[in-house]
């Protein structure tokens, strides 16, 4: 049990959730937090979708590594991700309906996923089933983070609501308060993306020097 969570293995889950993480840090998965954080809800169903297809999709991959020609390992990669996304697909549809379709095409995207094959290729075709499910884990929960952290600020200032529960009281809309419809549009998310970037590298001197 100690060999399991080893500080090793604590480390490939937990750097990507801070020092590398794959968002703020290695820039990838940006498309979709641009199209799916305009919304706290989907934001969250998403983040959770990719880290779990990143940690299964891991593990898939390490089994199999060793049986996989090099030849076609993009290929063997690719089905690998495409079933897992069609399984969780079709369970968004069979247990939450109207997220599925507020996240439209893009739980179909994640195929493309650049955090994905990343992962597939860079660490689960050379480390251990348990190792590839942390890196997959941690990876999927880093990016879910910021989706998270993202979709709160854009929902918040340009609803005024958190998962559909108002959270600005009517009196502050009577005082004059108005919603800022520009936090709903792409280039937020965007925005906030590179704020938090900002933050992030200002705070550590280890990322000033990537």
């Amino acid at each position: 049990m100690s060999q399991l969570f080893s500080k090793k293995n604590k480390e490939v889950f937990s750097s990507p959730l801070s020092m590398n993480n794959p968002v703020t840090v290695q820039v990838l998965g940006i498309c979709s937090a641009l199209a799916v954080t305009a919304k706290l809800e989907p934001a969250i169903v998403m983040g959770l979708s990719v880290a779990v297809i990143v940690a299964f999709a891991n593990v898939i991959i390490s089994l199999l590594r060793n049986t996989i020609p090099n030849r076609i390992r993009i290929i063997v990669q690719l089905v690998v991700v495409a079933a897992l996304v069609t399984i969780v697909s079709e369970i968004l549809k069979a247990y939450a309906y109207d997220v599925s379709a507020q996240l439209s095409v893009y739980v179909g995207l994640i195929i493309t996923n650049c955090i994905l094959m990343g992962r597939l290729e860079a660490f689960a075709m050379a480390n251990a089933p348990w190792e590839s499910f942390l890196d997959g884990l941690g990876n999927g929960l880093g990016y879910a983070k910021i989706l998270v952290i993202v979709a709160f600020f854009r929902e918040i200032l340009g609803s005024g609501s958190l998962l559909g529960f108002r959270i600005i009281p009517k009196a502050v809309y009577e005082w004059g308060y108005i919603n800022n419809g520009l936090m709903l549009m792409p280039p937020m998310a965007l925005i906030i993306c590179a704020c938090i970037i900002w933050y992030q590298r200002s705070k550590n001197k280890v990322l000033q020097e990537k």
